[in-house]
């Protein structure tokens, strides 16, 4: 096992993958020479030459069209999007092209297509370069949504991406390129689909994905001080979304809190509670709660923007609020 950070595990996973198939290549803007607006790439310029490390113009609409008709033919597109608020330039493309085409030529094509794109808030790049959007795609049937934490699971995931038969975007929080983690030595993939549990208890269960599942790790280590025991599923993907994880918790805890950066309204978390009333309503012990961004655009001065997005000390209140809930039933 070694010691490597996110940004470091994405890397390996793309410059194995190239290794592995040579039908698999990059494009994107600055994604050669520079490296990456991240610095994702890296030293993968220099290994694999300008045909299969493609810098592309200033469109989004170009890199994702380019790569549709690359999949349709054949080849491995990794497309990187700088910013996924840049996304909203392409939707087209990815709503109704990438996300549909299989589905209109009746299954006679594949669409081996990985979108890679940073998300998320935390650094002060102002409402047009903080969002989360996450939960539009999961709305957009035909595309798979995939939104690691840690870097064990952007490597085997992303690798997973890769070999997958389906286009899928792949969503990367800006504030975890730096974080660290264990991978071990030599290949490995993790399952499209399948969330972890990174933390058992049985008092409270907490889904959550991204950067907020270090959050809500932090979160329950504090509340287990105070007698409060935490389950903390990491989703790992959104489409397809694991609910047998989560409903196998809550049938344990008979308590539920959903965490995500993303807005509230219509969100990721919504999407959870109304499956776990539908299936099981009868284990629950107290009313479900949802922590996520305030529904404003994302602000630039710093403490403004933490005002609006979810932490720690909003986990332990919301978790407590929850288990004060269950008090007031009985």
């Amino acid at each position: 096992m070694g010691i490597v950070t996110y940004r470091e595990a994405i890397n390996e996973a793309l410059r194995e993958e190239m290794e592995r198939d040579d039908k698999v290549f990059l494009l994107g803007e600055d994604v050669g020479a520079f490296g990456g607006a991240m610095a994702v790439t890296k030293g993968l310029y220099e290994k694999f030459g300008s045909k299969r490390i493609m810098d592309m113009p200033i469109s989004e609409s170009v890199i994702i069209g380019s790569a549709l008709g690359c999949a349709l033919t054949g080849l491995r597109p990794v497309a990187e999007i700088m910013f996924i608020d840049f996304t909203c330039v392409c939707m087209d493309q990815i709503v109704n092209q990438v996300a549909k085409i299989r589905y209109m030529l009746g299954g006679q094509v594949r669409v081996p297509l990985v979108i890679r794109t940073p998300g998320g808030a935390g650094k002060s790049y102002a409402a047009q370069h903080s969002q989360s959007l996450e939960s539009w795609f999961v709305h957009t049937p035909g595309i798979k949504v995939v939104m690691p934490s840690t870097p064990y699971d952007a490597k085997g995931l992303l690798k997973s991406c890769i070999r997958e038969d389906n286009p899928i975007m792949f969503i990367e929080h800006k504030l975890l390129y730096n974080t660290k983690g264990e991978i071990p030595d030599g290949d490995y993939t993790i399952p499209i689909g399948k969330a972890d549990i990174k933390r058992e208890g049985n008092g409270v269960t907490i889904a959550t994905y991204s950067r907020m599942v270090l959050f809500a790790l932090e979160a329950a280590n504090i509340l287990e001080k105070e007698g409060i025991s935490v389950e903390v599923i990491d989703l790992r993907t959104l489409s397809p979304l694991d609910m047998d994880v989560i409903l196998d918790s809550v049938k344990k805890t008979g308590h539920l809190l959903t965490v995500e950066e993303g807005n509230k309204i219509l969100g990721v978390g919504a999407e959870i509670v109304s499956r776990v009333l539908e299936k099981a309503f009868d284990y629950l012990d107290a009313p479900p709660r949802r922590l996520a961004s305030r529904d404003v655009p994302i602000p630039f001065n710093r403490d403004l923007e933490g005002a609006v997005l979810p932490d720690v000390q909003k986990i332990i209140f919301e978790v407590n609020e929850l288990l004060n809930k269950e008090k007031k039933c009985h």
